[in-house]
């Protein structure tokens, strides 16, 4: 689409001042993708869920809105007809807030009062497509949209404004030529013919929620999201999945079927997950990784042909090289195993001391085959999981890393009898119960100002000093409990005391729901993790280690610190998940940055490239440490010739 003359340019884009608050929550939009399912039960926005294209969700009304006022963003057909079919419900605000404390609703208002000024005054408005018949449209969007149907390529710059960038400050920006929508794996086909056809590069897209720059091309941009199918085979016991399903909305209909799935955040399409890392969760432990959790997969190559992994003459993607691969093809389908659940399930903490400590006890939980499901997880982590708002997050983190002496948690998924295991090694369990507690009380671990009640602090101190026991213990104590409920207040209303006045009774509700506070849930579905980059863009790094090695780890961990503190970049350990029976493990630490702050970027970006520098080095010479980044275009190869150097 070419707009013609200076004229023409002036009137279409217009000239309109999108507010400074608009202008600021747009800017801050992580690009996780929530608002894309109905994770807290509240209703998914309409407009995308019958749209598709990212810029009928409020993430893509948010870029837009950001492009609008950086006077980059022409007034189209597509741009009236997305600003109208914002109802301004407002189940974005509840969705963007329980994750990043954005408030999108002025952001969705000023796009409709963008459009409606430049509307009222008469000015142009850009057609989407003119006449197929005329030489000046694009001959590759003509055939796209004759394989999928018109309304589902587009060119529009009001659709391919929303696939343009992503947070991640090494993330080189590129417009797609078209973005189109395919149902079926037919469908796929016939892009990729049409791309080599025309010579144009492709790049797939599931739901873009990686923010590393890995979805981004000046080519056809495929976006998955209408492959919702799902077929489940209990006999064979095991799920075939479209490549438009988020992990989410799997494992919800898994688990009302009594199953569960292994996958990863919420919001990432399987299939695409499966290829561009495999899946990583703390259910690792007991389901493995990359081809642990797949039966047979369905790609269309290159070149626009169609197989299965398990076809003897297709390409081998079972191997692994320790290089930047290339895509492999476009992964339509996936055959997920299913896995059984009991129930007696639960989920518990242990709090140690040190990382060295966690890392040889999660190993040995590993060895042992106690729990299904094992992490050890930092402050930050815990705290950012457990509270709705930042502020509450860094006082949690104090609580726990100062008051009980435990900046480390390993997280414990199992059932009765695994719980009964780590008793009888004498460790301090902090039960989910106490975990609900502590959760729906958390706004009263410090009262306000002027509120003469005793403290959780107050009233564990003093017994801590008489017998020398570690706080920690205290609160795990079945005699205290009366004490700390009394404390904490706990209940979906204090909670929700935390957020703002008009969120309350939302965040009541939701809290009133068991699942919310359910540490087995919680970890199946992941809806908190994207927490993390609450206060700032998370950049995680994943490195594969040996778990026998916990000096290997400390070592990985204490470097990446150094080199974020050297650049003033927050920083903080993620959490470590063991494998294959506590030979590997994941280890992730994060580096944070401001993504509107030009100086934060540049030096996040040096950050990056010390690490890559440290971890390659590092991997050169300690057996079984592996970077993530090698996984890319690999995650369906073979566990072992990954983790094991043969």
């Amino acid at each position: 689409m070419t707009i013609r003359g200076e004229n023409q340019v002036r009137e279409v884009i217009g000239i309109f001042m999108i507010s400074n608050e608009a202008a600021r929550t747009a800017g801050q939009c992580r690009h996780y993708s929530m608002c894309k399912i109905d994770y807290l039960g509240t209703g998914l926005c309409p407009a995308g869920a019958e749209n598709h294209f990212v810029s009928y969700y409020p993430q893509g009304r948010m870029d837009l809105v950001k492009a609008v006022a950086a006077g980059k963003l022409p007034v189209t057909e597509r741009l009236v007809d997305i600003a109208d079919t914002c109802t301004l419900c407002g189940a974005c605000d509840v969705q963007c807030h329980f994750i990043s404390e954005l408030r999108p609703m002025p952001v969705m208002k000023e796009l409709k009062k963008h459009v409606k000024e430049h509307l009222a005054a008469g000015k142009p408005v850009l057609p989407e497509f003119d006449d197929t018949s005329l030489s000046s449209n694009d001959p590759l969007l003509v055939e796209l949209r004759g394989i999928t149907g018109p309304r589902w390529a587009s060119n529009d710059p009001a659709i391919t404004t929303a696939y343009f960038s992503d947070p991640c400050p090494v993330t080189i920006p590129k417009l797609p030529r078209a973005v189109v929508l395919p149902q079926s794996a037919e469908e796929v086909e016939g892009i990729v013919r049409a791309a080599k056809k025309h010579g144009v590069p492709f790049m797939v897209r599931g739901n873009g929620s990686s923010v590393m720059g890995f979805v981004m091309t000046d080519g056809i941009l495929v976006d998955t999201q209408r492959m919702k199918t799902m077929d489940f085979d209990a006999d064979n016991w095991c799920v075939t999945v479209g490549a438009g399903v988020p992990a989410f909305d799997l494992q919800k209909e898994a688990f009302a079927r009594g199953y569960r799935v292994n996958v990863a955040e919420p919001a990432a399409m399987v299939c695409a997950n499966l290829m561009c890392s495999g899946i990583m969760s703390l259910f690792s432990t007991t389901y493995g990784t990359l081809d642990d959790g797949y039966v047979d997969a369905e790609f269309v190559s290159p070149e626009g042909d169609r197989f299965r992994l398990k076809d003897k003459r297709q390409p081998d993607l079972s191997r692994f090289a320790l290089k930047d691969q290339p895509l492999a093809g476009i992964c339509t389908s996936v055959q997920m195993k299913l896995y059984p659940m009991t129930a007696d399930e639960e989920g518990f903490l242990v709090p140690v001391e040190s990382l060295q400590e966690a890392l040889v006890f999660v190993r040995e939980l590993s060895i042992r085959r106690i729990g299904f499901g094992l992490g050890v997880l930092g402050a930050d982590y815990i705290s950012a999981f457990m509270s709705p708002s930042s502020t509450l997050a860094r006082a949690v983190k104090e609580f726990t890393e100062s008051t009980l002496r435990a900046p480390f948690m390993v997280m414990v998924l199992g059932d009765a009898k695994d719980r009964a295991a780590v008793e009888s090694m004498n460790r301090t369990i902090l039960s989910n119960n106490l975990f609900r507690t502590l959760m729906l009380g958390l706004p009263n671990l410090k009262p306000a100002a002027g509120d003469l009640q005793d403290t959780l602090t107050d009233i564990l101190q003093p017994l801590g000093d008489a017998d020398g026991q570690p706080l920690s213990d205290l609160l795990a104590r079945s005699d205290l409990q009366p004490l700390i409920e009394a404390a904490l207040k706990p209940s979906p209303e204090t909670h929700a005391g935390a957020v703002p006045e008009d969120l309350r009774a939302a965040y009541a509700r939701l809290y009133a729901r068991p699942e919310m506070t359910d540490l087995v849930w919680l970890n199946m579905f992941r809806i908190l993790s994207s927490r993390m980059g609450r206060e700032k863009h998370l950049l995680p790094l994943i490195m594969y280690v040996p778990l026998d090695k916990p000096e290997v780890i400390g070592a990985l961990a204490s470097g990446l610190k150094r080199i974020a503190d050297s650049l003033n970049l927050k920083n903080d350990f993620g959490f470590v998940s063991p494998l294959d029976l506590g030979k590997r493990a994941f280890l992730e630490y994060d580096f944070y940055l401001d993504q509107n702050d030009p100086d934060e970027i540049q030096r996040s970006r040096m950050a990056l490239d010390a690490a890559a520098e440290f971890i390659e080095k590092t991997s050169a010479s300690v057996t079984g440490v592996q970077w993530i980044r090698y996984t890319l275009n690999q995650g369906c190869c073979r566990k072992e010739y990954l983790l094991y150097s043969i």
